[in-house]
């Protein structure tokens, strides 16, 4: 081997070296999930968010485009608790991407590791969308953001080994900066305990007992089924014996039973971004909860 072939290859090989690897194709189902990955991962992993904050995240439509996401996809970082059960299986399936089939390597569920609430006593399709596993929202509660992302650091390292070290590192960090962001959120907040309050849907229930506010009325009649005229004037008979101080209501839903509720009682509707980018301010994991807690505290003054 001459000198400039020699040369030549050890030019090509420390090119070769600089070049960044792999980074991990990471398809979130829910835009939380998705900002959890991009603060774990960094510059380690690529990530696509299947839906956004103004769709409802039951009901997502199984596109082509989504199913190539999946297919090329190392990791699927889902909620779990069926929230997902309508679509994410079947773009799993059409993707042919095996090793993000539910249980494998490449398959991740948040809510296997939170403790569930408001799990139904009996499953009967008749009452509504009905969770058998428990209420899914688990995101609007941020001691639960901190058990995922535990979890999804150690999930990174495992299917990225090499990159393990980094997943760690960020991991660290992230855990520091949320649990001094978790201090200061329950000190602002401090006034909301006791707060009798009426939700649209049942989005908030981890967030409602995380802050202690008091729930006296649910807007749906059934989980996901929009009230009726009738229906809502049973509730305002109730508020008439249990006022509250506000309605709340996700970001993502129509407004029509919160404002019928806000006419009737005059009491302020607080909309909720619900998950990173549900507003302007809602910009990442840290500002969702900035701005909830601050909406939060204007609408029960």
């Amino acid at each position: 081997m001459n000198i400039k072939h020699w040369l030549a290859l050890a030019a090509l090989a420390l090119a070769s070296a600089a070049l960044p690897a792999h980074a991990l194709n990471v398809l979130a189902t829910v835009p939380e999930w998705g900002a959890l990955a991009t603060e774990l991962g960094g510059d380690k992993v690529n990530v696509y968010v299947a839906t956004n904050a103004l769709q409802d995240p039951h009901h997502v439509e199984a596109k082509p485009s989504l199913i190539a996401r999946a297919r090329n996809a190392d990791l699927v970082v889902a909620t779990g608790a069926e929230l997902e059960i309508g679509w994410l299986p079947l773009v799993i399936q059409q993707s042919g991407n095996a090793k993000v089939s539910a249980g494998q390597p490449g398959y991740f569920e948040a809510a296997t590791v939170v403790p569930m609430i408001e799990k139904p006593a009996r499953l009967d399709r008749a009452e509504g969308d009905v969770h058998p596993f428990g209420n899914p929202h688990i995101q609007t509660d941020p001691r639960n953001i901190a058990r995922v992302a535990t979890a999804l650091s150690a999930k990174l390292a495992e299917i990225d080994p090499a990159n393990a070290a980094y997943y760690q590192s960020r991991y660290r960090s992230f855990d520091e900066r949320w649990r001094g962001a978790l201090a200061k959120w329950e000190q602002q907040a401090a006034p909301l305990k006791g707060v009798p309050i009426v939700v649209q849907h049942l989005a908030f229930s981890y967030l409602i007992n995380w802050l202690g506010m008091k729930q006296v009325a649910v807007l749906e009649p059934k989980p996901g089924v929009e009230p009726t005229v009738s229906y809502l004037s049973e509730v305002l008979a109730t508020l008439q014996r249990q006022p509250a101080k506000m309605v709340i209501r996700p970001a993502y839903q129509s407004a029509r039973a919160s404002q019928w509720i806000a006419d009737h009682t005059k009491i302020n509707v607080v909309v909720l971004p619900f998950t990173v980018g549900g507003d302007d301010q809602a910009k990442d994991l840290f500002a969702l909860f900035d701005d909830t807690i601050a909406r939060l505290l204007k609408g029960a003054q």
